[in-house]
């Protein structure tokens, strides 16, 4: 029924535009594109991810625990089940400089050009010896897809009441340096992007759940009251910023090997609080999997049912008091890692819990 009311709505505008513009055939000829795409869209799964997500350059991405072709393994997974069809999701386009520069300053997007600096923010020595060119094409150019894929999942989180996107979440970046395999500061970007083009978007709350403390967009939004930040992390690891703490609005600090039933409970109990203080109108969740046990770099002990229990929570919690929520995949260095980010979603879906 709803759809035969939606065709025929489309005619109806199609009609009315080319009664308006008889002798002008190109208006009438847009106005059908843009319909089309319309349609196009109707079909799709807030969900983005793009094939040039993937990081490669000759085979030392290996040298770095970082699974560099995660989103396509967890896309591979969704085929599989059939959550996701094919051509079914959002691509992003590269971000541009200028829409870096929003953000980042001229002199930080300036040291990228300069293999050493690369290097020391990808944790990967040898990639001090790789030209440039091969360093942007290999590196750098797949973390801008990434970083425009998670400011795409933003403004289709605002349509659709949620999205994922399959990369992203570079929570060691800030405006001026980057850090822990994170050159651009893809979620100050997102947050400052709505801000400026959604009127009806002025608080955000960033709820950062990977199993390290987030001190790029913290240091971003020091003394900002419009943005919020919960985040829950492993107080004995990488990077202890101890600055960027002060921007943290609820900070949750685990011991190592910290298990399921505690950090569970922490977390509900965190993020009821967090939401009684302060209603955000987009929640960015940095949904990070190197909480999972056995994690090289995040030394906690959670399990696979864990990761679902508290993805369903976060998701749960949103969808029932109406908040926008954008997931991005964030940190996991685990080979699993893939097959329980896929697992969750599905249990999303599952749940009603990805309902449009």
């Amino acid at each position: 029924m709803c759809e035969k009311v939606h065709h025929e709505q489309q005619k109806e505008v199609v009609w009315i535009m080319q009664e308006r513009h008889v002798g002008r055939p190109e208006l009438v000829s847009e106005k059908r594109k843009s319909i089309a795409e319309q349609e196009d869209d109707s079909f799709k799964t807030p969900i983005v991810y793009s094939k040039r997500y993937g990081v490669r350059f000759c085979g030392m991405e290996k040298l770095h625990p970082f699974d560099a072709a995660k989103g396509g393994h967890v896309l591979k997974f969704l085929l599989q089940t059939n959550i996701l069809q094919a051509g079914r999701f959002y691509e992003p386009t590269e971000i541009t400089k200028q829409d870096l520069q929003k953000v980042h300053t001229r002199k930080y997007l300036r040291s990228l050009k300069w293999s050493l600096n690369a290097a020391k923010i990808s944790e990967i020595p040898l990639l001090l010896f790789v030209p440039n060119t091969f360093v942007q094409r290999g590196y750098l150019r797949p973390m801008r897809f990434q970083t425009a894929g998670s400011i795409l999942a933003g403004s289709l989180a605002l349509r659709y009441g949620w999205a994922i996107n399959l990369g992203g979440g570079f929570h060691h970046c800030c405006a001026y340096k980057g850090g822990g395999f994170c050159p651009y500061a893809d979620i100050t970007l997102l947050i400052t992007k709505t801000f400026e083009e959604e009127r009806n978007v002025e608080t955000a709350m960033i709820v950062d759940l990977d199993a390290h403390q987030g001190n790029g967009h913290e240091r971003d939004f020091y003394e900002n009251n419009n943005v919020y930040i919960l985040d829950m992390y492993n107080a004995s690891i990488y990077p202890r910023d101890h600055e960027a703490k002060l921007a943290i609005s609820c900070a949750v600090e685990l011991r190592p090997r910290t298990a399921d039933e505690t950090y569970l409970k922490k977390l509900r109990r965190s993020l009821t609080y967090s939401l009684n203080e302060f209603r955000p109108d987009l929640l960015v969740y940095n949904a990070g999997t190197d909480i999972l046990l056995g994690d090289p770099l995040g030394l906690l002990s959670i399990t696979p049912e864990g990761v679902v229990a508290r993805d369903q929570f976060v998701f749960a919690t949103c969808r029932e008091q109406r908040i926008p929520i954008v997931m991005l995949l964030s940190g996991g260095y685990l080979k699993s890692s893939a097959k329980v980010i896929a697992e969750s979603i599905v249990n999303l879906k599952a749940k009603g819990l990805l309902a449009c």
